[in-house]
């Protein structure tokens, strides 16, 4: 419990500083930054004895590489980004998923399930993650080129976990899971409304 406590105080403190750069910044505020990671009272802290299904155990192994690669992604964008926005984009989103990965993890230690591993998931790639060649492609990009490259796949990456936290809320069974199930799908959906509307911003590639 401390420990979900101190990664939420983090994420709120980076979400804090980003926001204010937005309030600073020569752009508009971006709506969909809200992205912290829950409170322990919003998602409780499940025990290897609580009630969950195969279902949740699907999502939070599925999750954690999906996770994984949008981090990834972020510190790309944080590296190479050119805009302004997409660097606040790709700050929020690594200060939320990095301690919900560490959530789902001790989740599945909970619940006595192997914690996926990176390569693990080879070969059986979760709805909207990036291809092998994809991620090249992003990596070899610079410029505006790669603001919208990296725009356009993470708003598909967001549109897979969106699917991931509906079929979560449809067939879970474990509580703390499905609220965070919710606030994904809340989240992320924003965030592409954020994102095409900077899609809209960014020269042609």
């Amino acid at each position: 419990m401390t420990h979900i406590f101190r990664t939420t105080a983090v994420s709120a403190a980076v979400l804090t500083a980003v926001l204010g750069l937005a309030g600073c910044g020569g752009s508009d505020p971006m709506p969909g930054m809200n992205h912290a990671s829950p409170s322990p009272s919003a998602t409780g802290s499940p025990s290897a004895a609580a009630a969950f299904n195969t279902a949740d155990v699907a999502f939070a192994t599925q999750m954690i590489p999906h996770h994984q690669q949008a981090v990834e992604m972020a510190d790309q964008a944080l590296r190479k980004a050119t805009t302004a926005d997409v660097k606040k984009l790709a700050t929020a989103i690594k200060a939320a998923q990095a301690p919900e990965i560490e959530q789902l993890s001790g989740w599945l230690k909970n619940w006595g399930k192997p914690v996926p591993t990176p390569g693990m998931h080879d070969g059986h790639a979760m709805t909207g993650m990036m291809t092998e060649q994809e991620m090249q492609d992003l990596s070899k990009a610079s410029g505006t080129m790669f603001d919208r490259m990296w725009t356009e796949m993470m708003i598909k990456h967001h549109q897979g976990a969106i699917t991931m936290a509906k079929a979560e809320q449809t067939t879970g069974k474990d509580t703390a899971a499905i609220t965070l199930a919710k606030q994904i799908q809340t989240a992320q959906t924003t965030e592409i409304t954020t994102m095409q509307r900077l899609l809209g911003r960014l020269p042609a590639a």
